[in-house]
């Protein structure tokens, strides 16, 4: 466990990631190169049905400036800048969309052994701005996460979020003010073989539904990973992921709805490279 609570992102990542990442039902290719010059481009493509998504990202370090531009199928280029450290604890992000003129934001994030701070707003003339806080330590954080719209005069975004964390399980539960509120876990079983089992729980206010979603995994060896989840709705996946090199992945995942047997399972299959 790292010091200090992190960001409010943080709260409940852990069992997001084991329960959502790398599961997917389309084909995707990823190819990454670097220089040693600190420049790396990395080209993606997506296949979605009959419809076919690609994007090229560059990115540039420089001492503490980290510098990201894609450009899309659709002709839009996204540029963020990221600067490392210009005081201790802090970071600062720019982002904006060509040819969004009123996509530009200003982040700045800050980090301290008892809170973990994040605050942006929108370079327009009526601005977004957002603002999330925690507060506490490795082992318990407690945190808040607020939007207010400038233009409006309302709060278009109030949460707030708990975590709980030992050596080898992570509580956690985050209210969405008039929308829903979620509970997560996330335990490690056996960390020789990086078995870990995690649930999420999500009750909607507006439809009064509740979802429940359980997951695991397991590292068959150091380089292939398996894993699987199903919900309350019946629909159950299952991925298997093989690193055959540093950082080069090949992923197979598929999902079935166990309550319409008739329907084909889904199949997504992602390949990504970095020579």
């Amino acid at each position: 466990m790292g010091k200090g609570p992190g960001l409010y992102t943080e709260i409940g990542k852990k069992a997001r990631d084991l329960l959502y990442k790398d599961y997917q039902t389309d084909q995707k290719f990823t190819l990454t190169t670097s220089s040693p010059t600190g420049v790396a481009i990395t080209s993606a493509g997506t296949k979605k049905g009959d419809l076919f998504l690609a994007d090229v990202n560059t990115q540039l370090k420089s001492r503490n400036v980290t510098t990201d531009i894609k450009v899309d199928t659709s002709s839009n280029l996204f540029t963020t800048i990221t600067v490392d450290e210009p005081a201790p604890g802090l970071k600062a992000i720019f982002g904006f969309r060509v040819p969004d003129q009123r996509s530009g934001k200003i982040e700045l994030q800050y980090l301290h052994e008892y809170a973990g701070i994040s605050s942006s707003i929108g370079l327009t003339a009526n601005p977004i701005v957002n603002f999330s806080g925690v507060l506490g330590t490795n082992v318990l954080a407690l945190g808040t996460d607020i939007s207010f719209d400038t233009k409006t005069g309302n709060f278009t975004k109030c949460n707030a979020g708990f975590s709980f964390t030992n050596a080898d399980l992570i509580a956690s539960l985050a209210l969405y003010v008039g929308d829903s509120v979620n509970a997560s876990y996330y335990h490690i079983v056996n960390l020789s073989t990086n078995t870990v089992v995690g649930a999420e729980v999500t009750h909607s206010f507006s439809t009064n539904v509740n979802t429940i979603t359980v997951g695991t995994q397991h590292a068959l060896d150091p380089s292939t990973t398996i894993k699987a989840r199903v919900n309350n709705a019946g629909k159950a996946s299952a991925l298997i992921q093989h690193e055959w090199r540093p950082k080069s992945l090949f992923t197979i995942s598929g999902e079935v709805d166990t309550k319409s047997i008739d329907k084909s399972p889904k199949v997504g299959l992602a390949l990504a490279l970095k020579p």
